[in-house]
C-alpha cells in the first residue's frame, strides 16, 4: 500500500494525471470485487447499484472495461447483466471473450494436459471432502465454507499432490483463499500486460481486485508507464502490492461515481 499519500490523495493523483486524449482502461475482478463470494458461484450477484454504474460508464465514456476472473468467461456477461457485451478475459487470464462473442483459448501443451487429465481423473473420484473444480486449463479444489479444521486437511492432501506436478514445464500452482489451482496458462498479471499493450503509449489503467491472486495483476499495473492505479477491494485491510484499499460495496461505488465523473467529458 501507498504509505507517503492517503489513499483519497492517491486516487486524485491518477485521475489528476488523467491525458483526456486517451482511451482509459478499467479493468476489475468479480468474485469479492463486483460481488459478494458465495459457495455457490452461481449466487454470486453484483452489489446493488453496481451493473447500472457500469452501464453508465460504458454508455456516457470511452473507458475500455473488461473483467479478469478465475471463472469461465462466459458466465460474467449473464451474472452482471450489462446492456451492452463486456470484455472477460477468465480462467485467471488464459481465456478471452471478446465483445463480439469471440474466445481464444490458451493453448495447453501436451504434457501439461496428460499431467491434468491424470489429476482431474484422481479428483473426481475424490476430492478429499473438497469442491472438486474442472476448467479446460487447470484442475481446482475449493474449500470455502468448509470447517476449518477439516478445511486444513484438504488444502494439506491437495497441496501434497499439486506441488510436486507444478514443477513439470508448462505448469504453475495457484493459490487463492480458500482453494488451490494447478495450472495452465497467464494469470492476471498476464492479462493486464496484454492489455495495456494493445493500449495507445500512456493510457491510464487502473485495476480493482480482493483476491490473493490479483496481486499479481496489481503488481502489473503498478509497472504501467501511464497514470496506473491498483485497487484492492476488501472489507478488511490485508497487505497488498495495491496503491489503495476501499471497502464494498459503499466505497467501491463511489470509485466508480468519480471515474463516471472523470471520464465522461471523454468522448
Amino acid at each position: 500500500m501507498n504509505g507517503s499519500k492517503t489513499d483519497k490523495e492517491t486516487i486524485g493523483s491518477f485521475f489528476g494525471a488523467f491525458d483526456r486524449s486517451a482511451q482509459p482502461l478499467l479493468l476489475l475482478d468479480y468474485d469479492g470485487t463486483l460481488a459478494d463470494f458465495r459457495v455457490d458461484r452461481f449466487k454470486a450477484r453484483p452489489w446493488a447499484g453496481v451493473p447500472e454504474q457500469l452501464n453508465s460508464i460504458q454508455s456516457r465514456t470511452k473507458t475500455r472495461l473488461a473483467v479478469i476472473t478465475g471463472r469461465p468467461p462466459e458466465e460474467i456477461p449473464k451474472l452482471l447483466g450489462l446492456d451492452r457485451p463486456v470484455e472477460v478475459w477468465g480462467l485467471h487470464g488464459a481465456r478471452r471473450l471478446y465483445q463480439d462473442g469471440r474466445s481464444e483459448l490458451e493453448e495447453v501443451s501436451p504434457a501439461a494436459r496428460a499431467i491434468l487429465d491424470e489429476v482431474r481423473t484422481c479428483l473426481r473420484r475424490d476430492a478429499f471432502g473438497g469442491l472438486y473444480e474442472d476448467k479446460p486449463n487447470a484442475a481446482v479444489v475449493h474449500w470455502r465454507g468448509i470447517a476449518p479444521s477439516t478445511a486444513k486437511l484438504i488444502e494439506r492432501r491437495t497441496r501434497e499432490i499439486f506441488e510436486p506436478l507444478a514443477c513439470n514445464d508448462g505448469l504453475t500452482l495457484l493459490e487463492f483463499e480458500a482453494g488451490l489451482e494447478l495450472r495452465s496458462g497467464r494469470d492476471k498479471g498476464g492479462a493486464v500486460r496484454a492489455i495495456v499493450r494493445e493500449a495507445e503509449p500512456g493510457t491510464p489503467v487502473a485495476y480493482l481486485g480482493d483476491d490473493i491472486t490479483d496481486e499479481a495483476a496489481f503488481r502489473a499495473v503498478n509497472e504501467a508507464k501511464g497514470p496506473h492505479l491498483s485497487v484492492l477491494v476488501k472489507r478488511r485491510w490485508r497487505e497488498s502490492a495495491a496503491d489503495v484499499w476501499l471497502k464494498p460495496p459503499g466505497e467501491l461505488k463511489e470509485f466508480l461515481r468519480r471515474w463516471l465523473t472523470e471520464t465522461s467529458d471523454y468522448r
